[in-house]
């Protein structure tokens, strides 16, 4: 693929239902498409809602130098020196007051919580479904929850879907936390006003660049405040409604390379 100039002097792309194909991988098109975009004088941001541990292995495959934003945009990771640059962390007594109102609203809910830092551990409560084979700690007593600083707290319901269970939570706790529904059984609770946008404006800032230079690519309705902040926002075919209903362009599914159908034709 030739290396045209490129409209966009920014890419931002999530990983999990965008970057990355269902098995884990990143296909070779999508990667040599990536690499013609850098060659063009692109550069590219993995924006995902992983914190740093969880990330750091996918990073570290793709031979990833940049900077990466995690945790939901709470943490601003140099992936070429394994440096955790900036990280915000959730107030762990307003979490215990939201935790309770939602609770008081929904009834028990199974816990999970991410520990801040390069090395945090994800901590798993009783009933909590962990998906994919990611490493974590189970735990048994919720006070340890709030025994080091987190990065933010997953939720499950029994019964409510991810939807609807995001928009209790909203409702019920909006005022001390920011909530958001990033795949399939993740709600999470975060530092109240982050998002996305949050940890992708301080890292285009880092790289001299603004919203006007970032395409972003997404799936999920945590990715609709970065389709928001950036100049053009482009969803998965495979994308939630919520995320579509506010996307410039649908494109293919994360399994049919996407992402590298988009930037082919802006390369052309």
């Amino acid at each position: 693929m030739s290396a045209a100039p490129l409209a966009y002097r920014l890419i931002a792309t999530d990983l999990d239902g965008t970057l990355l194909r269902s098995d884990g991988s990143v296909s070779g098109r999508t990667r040599e498409a990536l690499a013609a975009a850098t060659e063009a004088g692109a550069a590219h941001i993995v924006v995902t809602g992983r914190a740093v541990p969880w990330t750091r292995s996918i990073l570290d495959d793709l031979g990833y130098q940049g900077l990466a934003v995690c945790g939901q945009g709470g943490q601003v990771y140099d992936a070429g020196e394994h440096r955790l640059l900036t990280s915000v962390t959730l107030d762990r007594q307003l979490a215990a007051i939201a935790l309770a109102k939602i609770e008081a609203e929904v009834g028990p809910l199974f816990l999970a919580a991410s520990r801040d830092g390069l090395d945090g551990d994800v901590l798993i409560g009783p009933g909590y479904a962990l998906h994919g084979n990611l490493p974590a700690v189970a735990f048994t007593d919720v006070s340890d929850l709030w025994t080091a600083p987190l990065n933010k707290i997953y939720i499950q319901h029994p019964q409510l879907s991810d939807d609807e269970l995001a928009e209790a939570a909203r409702q019920a706790a909006g005022g001390f936390v920011s909530v958001a529904m990033a795949g399939e059984g993740v709600v999470e609770l975060l530092p109240l006003g982050l998002s996305k946008a949050t940890g992708l404006s301080l890292a285009a800032r880092r790289l001299g660049l603004k919203a006007g230079d970032t395409i972003a690519f997404g799936d999920m309705p945590n990715d609709v405040p970065m389709f928001g902040w950036a100049t053009r926002g482009v969803a998965m075919a495979n994308a939630h409604a919520e995320l579509k209903a506010v996307a410039d362009e649908v494109t293919s599914s994360n399994d049919e390379d996407g992402i590298a159908v988009v930037l082919e034709r802006l390369l052309s």
